[in-house]
């Protein structure tokens, strides 16, 4: 155990010095093969596990969704959704910043991605936030929180790859994601309607629009609607498979994209599929990475020596997931969604199947504490997007600015934590 502990902090130091997260894991987990078994060994076995997971067809779902996630984003959609939520919430005190986290939610349902939802929807959201003078780092730190939505809301690459990584069934984690997501949403809109009441001028009103303008608003936003009831229905019916579902959503998002005037030339075409493969490039060199690391890992005995620990030390099932939430919220201030799960889940899995815990509810509250860490200091993910995005909002501001839905997220995943059929509902029905 003190060795997977050595490879855990020089890891740790590796990403403080700047070392990219995929050739930190890989570096670690490597060496420590070598030190293991010696070098031919951890070539071929790292070798195996690269191949064995390139051709892993479950991971195909992966850059279907990066892909559809992309066409949704080149086609203006995220724009459509915000002044859709602006139609109906702008008349409020606070209504853009509520217009802001339903257009991050609706942008969720068919993105997946959390750093790609808080991105899209600053350019969108807030520069019309400050030609109403809303506070800038309410405005931004209403998108950085809004943007988390990204990785609960199905379809959710990182639920995706839970479910590989646990042996769980994908269509089932999505939709037990399902209601939490629309309680985050919720207990945000919450959140912005105590801050602007405590304090009225960070989010003054916007403008009212008649009824005829607010429909028309909606109007647009009907591929997501459709896109979104097609997938999730899909699954839910039996009809197809996530991996199929996220080959149709592909299709479905490039039919709208074309109907709008997108796609329609080999240059926004090749854009997207550039988006695609570089995103999807980065998230399996950090799952390769992290499988190699968790062979080391699972060499060292770590996983089954905490089996033992948490026996003797008399945890129980709500105790480890306690510690395990406290480790994902310290992991998510340095390091992205997908990295903690792979980093945290084959460690943990051996003393959480021996506990008999729920592994779908596990899974969702697993989900919102990562989002947890994806905002809070000192290098929450999303905060720090949403500042490249918005170079001239200080990031002490965004700091501040998503306090509140910190609070909210918290919140969160403590009624998940005493009442476990908020995840478990819909899926006991699936079944």
């Amino acid at each position: 155990m003190t060795l997977a502990l050595t490879g855990f902090a020089l890891l740790l130091l590796l990403a403080f010095i700047g070392v990219p997260l995929a050739f930190a894991t890989l570096a670690v987990g490597f060496f420590g093969l070598t030190y293991l078994r010696g070098f031919d060994a951890a070539l071929a076995v790292s070798s195996q596990w690269m191949v064995d997971t390139a051709t892993n067809y479950n991971l195909t779902i992966i850059p279907l969704f990066v892909l559809m996630g992309a066409f949704i984003h080149r086609s203006g959609i995220s724009r459509d959704l915000f002044a859709a939520s602006y139609a109906w919430m702008g008349r409020f005190r606070g209504g853009l910043a509520l217009s802001g986290i339903l257009s991050c939610a609706g942008f969720a349902a068919v993105c997946g991605s959390s750093l790609a939802t808080a991105a899209t929807m600053t350019r969108v959201a807030v520069p019309t936030m400050r030609e109403f003078k809303y506070n800038d780092g309410f405005s931004a730190g209403t998108i950085a929180a809004g943007g988390t939505l990204g990785i609960m809301i199905p379809p959710s690459v990182p639920l995706a790859i839970y479910g590989i990584v646990a042996g769980e069934d994908i269509a089932q984690l999505f939709i037990a994601g399902i209601l939490p997501g629309l309680m985050l949403v919720g207990l945000f809109m919450l959140a912005v309607v105590i801050m602007t009441w405590l304090r009225p001028g960070i989010g003054p009103r916007g403008e009212a629009m008649g009824l005829r303008a607010t429909l028309r608003a909606s109007y647009s936003t009907w591929p997501v609607i459709i896109l979104f009831g097609v997938i999730l229905g899909g699954i839910y019916g039996g009809i197809f498979t996530p991996t199929e579902a996220a080959g149709v959503g592909c299709a479905g998002a490039f039919l709208f994209g074309v109907a709008r005037g997108h796609f329609l030339d080999r240059a926004s075409l090749w854009a997207v599929f550039s988006e695609t493969v570089t995103t999807t490039a980065m998230i399996f060199a950090i799952v390769f990475s992290a499988l190699i690391l968790a062979q080391f890992i699972n060499l060292t005995g770590m996983p089954y020596a905490l089996q033992a620990a948490v026996t003797a030390w008399g945890l129980g099932p709500v105790g480890l997931v306690l510690l395990i939430c406290a480790i994902c919220v310290l992991l998510g201030m340095v390091f992205e969604s997908i990295g903690i799960l792979l980093l945290i889940i084959p460690v943990f899995l051996p003393a959480l199947s021996a506990l008999g815990v729920d592994l779908i509810w596990f899974g969702i509250l697993v989900i919102i504490v990562i989002e947890l860490g994806l905002i809070s200091p000192p290098i929450g993910m999303n905060v720090f997007t949403v500042k490249s995005v918005a170079p001239e909002i200080p990031l002490t501001a965004i700091f501040l600015g998503v306090m509140p839905y910190i609070v909210a997220m918290v919140l969160g995943g403590l009624l998940i934590l005493m009442f476990p059929p908020i995840a478990t509902f819909l899926p006991n029905v699936m079944r």
